[in-house]
């Protein structure tokens, strides 16, 4: 029979830290519980010819911490060189998984379209990981795909190494995925990928930023959850990795890409329209010289052609999305 002390110790180990339902709950000691179940969110498989988009996807290791799902539209030809997408799954950097059913659609609809080559990226979340634990992720499967175009490299992927048009590389993501892409093209305006591969394009779909100046934006879901993953003592809001116009921001331009596209959502309750507005206007204030196209979607919420990528509206973005990585 277990003695009151280990009765106190169970209770202890059981005590919430943070609840934040329904993204995670973490417990005192350092358990974190996930709602995959309670929501209807699960893992799939990959697919050598998805039956609605006929789309080929397969998973890679990258790491001992890092792995993605890869995918190659149908009827590509042998050698054939298609536009490279490193791709970031949102989730708020403390849920999702590039393997999750509804990531995994998406990139079908999204590859089909394109005609690219795209790299999901499953890395580590918060609060298990510190956030630079997480970009550091993001940045080594970038560095993997770069590592590509050049010969000395032993762990490549066949379909990366035959198919990638290493003159025509993107980053995209959705939510924190496009937080993600923030940080990976900050960095890249001070660091150069192997190779010298240069980033063309940059996708950020409603993208997780904190602008504190747009109204009651302190009072909504993505403010709250951001100072629990990185707290005051950390910058909190005023971090740059997650505030553009952040006074300890190394200043915007020298973003390192050639053209960026944002999309925002009329309704979006989680990242309010305005926070990609105000950032595409401290972008182009910023003196960065590449193009940079903003698109608002009316009347749609967050994220909402991952949801349903089939959806009219979710299409139409989709194609936009397309059009801006095959513009040569």
């Amino acid at each position: 029979m277990a003695s009151s002390d280990d009765d106190n110790k169970n209770s202890n180990n059981n005590d919430v830290v943070t609840d934040f339902f329904p993204f995670y709950r973490l417990y005192k000691d350092g358990r974190v519980e996930r709602f995959y179940e309670l929501v209807g969110v699960h893992e799939v498989p990959p697919s050598l010819e998805d039956p609605a988009t006929g789309v080929s996807s397969k998973d890679v290791s990258i790491s001992a911490n890092v792995s993605a799902r890869l995918y190659l539209p149908k009827n590509t030809a042998p050698n054939q060189k298609l536009p490279v997408l490193v791709y970031y799954h949102g989730g708020g950097l403390v849920i999702g998984s590039a393997f999750f059913k509804t990531e995994h659609c998406y990139l079908n609809h999204l590859v089909s379209e394109s005609n690219c080559i795209a790299i999901s990226v499953d890395y580590r979340l918060a609060p298990e990981h510190d956030i630079p634990t997480i970009y550091q992720d993001c940045w080594d499967a970038l560095q993997w795909v770069a590592s590509h175009s050049v010969f000395d490299t032993i762990n490549k992927d066949p379909w990366i190494e035959n198919h990638s048009d290493f003159n025509r590389v993107f980053v995209g993501g959705d939510s924190a995925g496009g937080n993600i892409v923030y940080n990976m093209i900050m960095r890249l305006g001070r660091e150069k990928l192997i190779g010298d591969v240069k980033l063309l394009g940059a996708i950020l779909a409603f993208p997780f930023l904190i602008i504190p100046s747009i109204e009651n934006f302190d009072k909504g879901l993505a403010y709250k959850l951001w100072n629990y993953i990185c707290p005051l003592s950390e910058g909190g809001n005023d971090n740059p990795m997650v505030n553009p116009v952040s006074t300890k921001s190394p200043g915007l331009s020298m973003l390192g890409c050639s053209r960026l596209f944002v999309c925002t959502g009329e309704k979006d309750e989680l990242v309010p329209a305005e926070v990609g507005i105000k950032f595409v206007a401290v972008v182009k204030k910023s003196g960065w010289k590449g193009e940079i196209e903003l698109i608002e979607v009316e009347g749609e919420g967050h994220v909402f052609q991952c949801e349903n990528p089939q959806a009219e509206k979710s299409k139409d973005l989709i194609k936009r999305m397309a059009s801006f990585i095959q513009r040569k």
